[in-house]
């Protein structure tokens, strides 16, 4: 009988409910609450069922993810920016530039939407984070999860869940946050403007544009010539036209590997003793500013083109920010609910697609202005 209570107590002893903590259960709660609002709700499923797994994983007790196995090369991948420039090797060969080559212009309000990164930026900075924290925080208002995990990895690792969990919480929630901002900053005539057809982009144009766009980048911002490289040659996949293989393997099989992958190592990251504080709660209301502020700017930078020509309907700025391609489809939402006549959705791809490469850009002018942390 005693033996056979000792080996009882080995076993308590061993288990993880002997070290379970009231932080563990907590952000064993918010893992099932994440599931659900994926699940559930449908909030951006594919990447946030992984991450609430993981997030779960991560608080069991005596898991031993510190150990050589496959969390540590999962991990591995995150904290050494492996996963996120093959994401945007698989976003770049899902991604059409052309509605952005056929009108340039809308280039600028990819960048105008990236005011929400700074004014998060120097918000974080005024709470007490220091200069890589907030720009790693910033990053958030440019709607792009790969880019923010990118960041945050180089400038503040032990930032990363949070500041994930809020980058595809806010992406998942694009219709819900964008429409009244939209409301807030256009009138009901400028809503109701028709935009003419788009041109016709030639296959030579398509082609030359991620080469280009590379080799100009990367020699501006050598820091992201990891992310713009990837993002362009998925593209360049996609728009050869002799690389069909290539481009279904990007889109597809290894897309989804890698997500897995990246969305499950970062869930992996909320463990309770980083992610139960009060800079966390500060991350998510720093980043919900940032996306209401690149909303805004770009509504309000498409009313100025508005008004510079005449023919630009302002609710495609609200598409700068790069949740490609649901925030075009807002953008195409909002403008029919004011004009059922309206198609907006491929104006809106332009600067969409152009905020994928801004966000990026923000990221390596960050990174050459401040420096990798520690650095």
């Amino acid at each position: 009988m005693e033996a056979f209570l000792v080996a009882i107590a080995s076993i308590w002893a061993d288990s993880g409910f002997s070290a379970l903590t009231t932080g563990h259960l907590i952000m064993i709660f918010v893992g099932l609450v994440l599931l659900y609002m994926a699940i559930g709700k449908g909030f951006e499923p594919l990447l946030l069922s992984p991450i609430a797994f993981g997030c779960i994983l991560a608080n069991i007790p005596k898991n031993g993810f510190e150990e050589p196995g496959v969390m540590a090369v999962i991990a591995y991948g995150i904290n050494h920016e492996v996963f996120p420039p093959l994401i945007f090797l698989g976003v770049g060969a899902m991604t059409d530039f052309g509605p952005l080559i056929a009108n340039p212009k809308t280039l600028l309000l990819g960048a105008a939407a990236q005011a929400g990164v700074f004014v998060a930026m120097l918000g974080a900075m005024l709470l007490g984070f220091n200069v890589q924290e907030a720009c790693a925080i910033g990053i958030i208002g440019g709607a792009d999860g790969p880019t923010s995990i990118y960041l945050a990895a180089k400038m503040a690792p032990q930032l990363l869940g949070a500041i994930a969990v809020a980058a595809y919480s806010y992406m998942s929630l694009v219709p819900l946050i964008q429409p009244p901002v939209m409301m807030l900053c256009t009138t009901k005539k400028e809503r109701q403007i028709v935009m003419k057809q788009l041109r016709p982009v030639s296959h030579f144009e398509k082609v030359v544009f991620p080469i280009m766009c590379t080799i100009v980048i990367s020699l501006l911002l050598p820091s992201v010539t990891a992310l713009i490289g990837m993002l362009m040659l998925g593209n360049l996949f996609k728009e050869a036209g002799c690389l069909d293989r290539l481009c279904d393997t990007a889109q597809n099989a290894l897309m989804n590997i890698v997500t897995i992958f990246l969305a499950t190592g970062t869930g992996c990251t909320m463990s309770a003793d980083s992610f139960l504080n009060y800079q966390t709660i500060l991350i998510i209301c720093l980043g919900l500013v940032a996306f209401i502020g690149g909303t805004f700017a770009g509504c309000i930078f498409g009313k100025l083109m508005y008004y510079v020509d005449g023919v630009t309907n302002p609710l495609i700025g609200s598409a700068g920010v790069s949740a490609v391609p649901m925030a075009a489809r807002v953008s195409q939402v909002v403008g029919q609910k004011a004009n059922p006549s309206n198609f907006l959705l491929m104006h809106a791809m332009g600067p969409n697609v152009a905020g994928v490469i801004g966000t990026a850009v923000a990221a390596g002018t960050m990174l050459a202005m401040v420096g990798p942390q520690g650095k």
